[in-house]
């Protein structure tokens, strides 16, 4: 047994919802090196099983297959709720279903650990400040969010979801943790998911043209996942009064069209570049301000976008060379 010098028992049960997803499974193999026992739940909508094929058998990992608008009976000691659809095109395909898995699934979380009076930590969004009207986005901002868009299921459910856990927390007194994903990226995330690394970098592998939504000037900030999961595992373990809400993101700012560019030259590609209408309600800037991550979590991104893009091309072109190799003749 895993003893602190006071005794208790330091490996935790740790329940990760949305655990087989991009960011979710990354997150479980952390907390498995971390010496954690790992309970994954995942209704398998986005998540998918070859992301935690390698975790199957592991003593200490379980995998459930549940849907977390639906109450769950669990033993655990903390609970990361990262379970959403996150891509455009996945949460706007059933966006009602969406709202519910923030609204409903905030809630079934947080009963949960009311229950067991242990911390829950909510991955919220970047997406909760809309189209913003500040540069960088701080904390503090309430945002300018469209409540009845084609985006506002994802939107609006996520910003319904903070107002829960900090109602929860300060009618029930639940420990939260309430992050603000901005943009990430790195092995895992799928093919098709309509998000613009995996799009770029997957149009360039295969030679088609890269699909730039409007003039390539907006800008993002891209965020490895590696980074962020530190980030998690740091804000998880900060004192109990630090509830958030807390941006984790990459402060370095690029606009879509040297993104594009970049992509093209890391693979090698040479696929043009053509423009197709921007969707409505996407924000022009995204960049989050990270102070508050710097002076209470000690955490930064250290993960360079060159770099990150080299390994998340490695993986998507080991990705699709398979899928090539199985293809019948």
């Amino acid at each position: 047994m895993n003893l602190t010098r006071s005794g208790y028992r330091a490996r935790k049960s740790i329940l990760v919802t949305g655990g087989a997803g991009f960011i979710g499974s990354h997150l479980c193999d952390r907390l498995l090196a971390d010496d954690h026992e790992v309970i994954c739940l995942d209704n398998f909508f986005t998540g998918a099983k070859q992301n935690i094929d390698h975790l199957i058998g592991h003593p200490r990992f379980e995998l459930l297959r549940h849907d977390i608008t639906f109450p769950l009976y669990v033993e655990v000691d903390a609970i990361y709720n990262l379970a959403c659809p996150a891509a455009p095109i996945h949460y706007q395909c059933d966006p009602v279903q969406t709202t519910k898995t923030s609204v409903a699934g905030a809630i079934n979380m947080l009963g949960l650990a009311k229950r067991l009076k242990c911390p829950v930590f909510q991955a919220s969004t970047s997406e909760v400040y809309g189209s913003p009207k500040i540069h960088p986005q701080t904390e503090d901002y309430w945002g300018h969010v469209n409540p009845i868009g084609p985006r506002s299921c994802y939107d609006e459910g996520k910003r319904c979801a903070e107002t829960l856990f900090f109602d929860y927390h300060r009618q029930h007194n639940i420990q939260i943790k309430v992050a603000r994903i901005f943009n990430t990226y790195g092995s895992r995330m799928h093919l098709n998911d309509g998000r613009v690394v995996s799009n770029f970098i997957v149009q360039a592998l295969k030679g088609e043209p890269i699909t730039i939504y409007g003039d390539g000037k907006q800008t993002r900030s891209f965020c490895y996942v590696d980074d962020l999961i530190e980030g998690f595992i740091r804000f998880m373990n900060s004192p109990p009064n630090l509830t958030g809400p807390i941006n984790l993101g990459n402060p370095g700012e690029f606009t879509i069209g040297q993104l594009a560019e970049l992509v093209i030259e890391l693979t090698g590609s040479q696929s043009k570049i053509i423009h197709l209408p921007l969707p409505q309600d996407d924000p022009h800037q995204r960049k989050p301000d990270v102070t508050v991550a710097k002076e209470h979590l000690g955490w930064s991104p250290s993960i360079a976008l060159r770099e990150g893009l080299r390994s998340t091309i490695d993986y998507y072109d080991r990705l699709i060379s398979n899928k090539a190799n199985v293809m019948p003749s």
